[in-house]
């Protein structure tokens, strides 16, 4: 009913506040687009610096983690966006994830992501991808590890209780 009302009403209140000149003034958009975003500065594409030293630190830290986990650790690389991507076997997650999160050198408690990535032409066609970030050191890492069909995946939530989550898709 007071739906009706207003409905009912409203265009006599636009009229009254049009008459009295008041309307105009409560509309922003009474400005022209060209004036509310016009801009003198010239556009400049954003271009990644090479940071060789940045990049020489983040693998000396991932061979430092393939010696503590020889086992587990099948490569170490950093990939062109300049973060450090880390191989594992699958039997290895729950470990490697423990000694990242734990381990003094790496304190990389947040898992910002966890995905898969699915390639039908490999044997083991289901690549598992971690994201994590450390805020201590302001620095992410992605930890990669690759399964089938058939063989399922240890879970990670004892480690980091929000994967639950991620693991559910």
């Amino acid at each position: 009913m007071a739906s009706c009302v207003r409905r009912a009403l409203m265009p006599i209140g636009v009229n009254i506040l049009r008459q009295h000149g008041i309307i105009s003034c409560l509309r922003p958009r009474t400005l022209p687009m060209m004036c509310r975003f016009a801009s003198h500065d010239a556009v400049q594409t954003t271009i990644l610096k090479r940071d060789d030293a940045r990049k020489e630190e983040l693998l000396q830290f991932g061979n430092y983690v393939a010696e503590n986990l020889p086992k587990f650790v099948q490569k170490v690389q950093i990939t062109d966006g300049g973060e450090l991507e880390v191989l594992i076997h699958p039997e290895g997650v729950v470990v490697t994830m423990a000694f990242l999160k734990d381990h003094t050198n790496a304190q990389f408690t947040n898992i910002s992501d966890l995905c898969a990535v699915d390639v039908p032409s490999r044997q083991y066609r289901f690549e598992i991808v971690y994201n994590l970030l450390s805020l201590r050191f302001n620095t992410r890492i992605r930890v990669k590890t690759y399964t089938d069909e058939i063989t399922p995946m240890e879970s990670i939530c004892p480690v980091f209780r929000g994967a639950d989550w991620y693991e559910r898709e």
